[in-house]
């Protein structure tokens, strides 16, 4: 088990690489304002993805269109649609022109539940997932290359509640690379799924 490093303003969460912000970003939350709904999660999941020097990320083979959001400054919301279904987003990371991001893996309901059940269909496990995260928050597309400033999608301040910590695992769901410990999930004692 490791405890994140505190981070009170934006600036200071996203001063280092992908891997310090991955753990860092833990107790931070994700906030959407899509017309009148508002919807928020406490991130309790996350993945570090390092560029270049990374076959698993999706900066591996350089920039393209489909990825240059993640090539823009700390900060840069970067979305795609994973197996042509599901939205994913992740929280770019380290200098600019790195291609390094944190991809949100899940988060519990802070704001706006009853919106996020309304998009999900459903009452139960609505951000428990990367794809349950952006349905649940409305995030789709067309917040790909946004501020996580001041953009529709918000990242504000947290921390990780007390009486829990932070676990590192090896990532998941990916065949490259998959050893490398850069998964970190928020946990209250006891083990965590692998």
């Amino acid at each position: 088990m490791t405890r994140t490093r505190p981070a009170a303003t934006f600036d200071e969460l996203l001063d280092g690489d992908a891997i310090e912000i991955a753990a860092g970003l833990l107790g931070w939350r994700l906030r959407t304002a899509l017309g009148d709904e508002t919807a928020e999660v406490l991130i309790t999941e996350t993945e570090a993805y390092g560029g270049a020097d990374d076959p698993a990320s999706h900066a591996h083979r350089g920039k393209s269109a489909r990825n240059a959001a993640m090539f823009g400054p700390a900060g840069t919301l970067y979305v795609y649609r994973s197996y042509g279904i599901h939205w994913c987003m992740n929280v770019v990371a380290g200098p600019e022109g790195t291609g390094s991001a944190v991809l949100v893996r899940a988060g519990v309901p802070t704001l706006g539940r009853a919106v996020m059940e309304r998009r999900r269909g459903r009452r139960d496990h609505l951000s428990d997932g990367p794809g349950k995260v952006c349905q649940a928050l409305g995030v789709s597309g067309d917040q790909n290359g946004t501020s996580l400033r001041d953009g529709p999608v918000q990242l504000l301040p947290g921390t990780v509640p007390e009486g829990r910590t932070v676990a590192t695992t090896r990532r998941i769901g990916i065949t490259k690379a998959a050893d490398r410990p850069w998964r970190f999930v928020m946990v209250s004692g006891g083990a965590v799924r692998d």
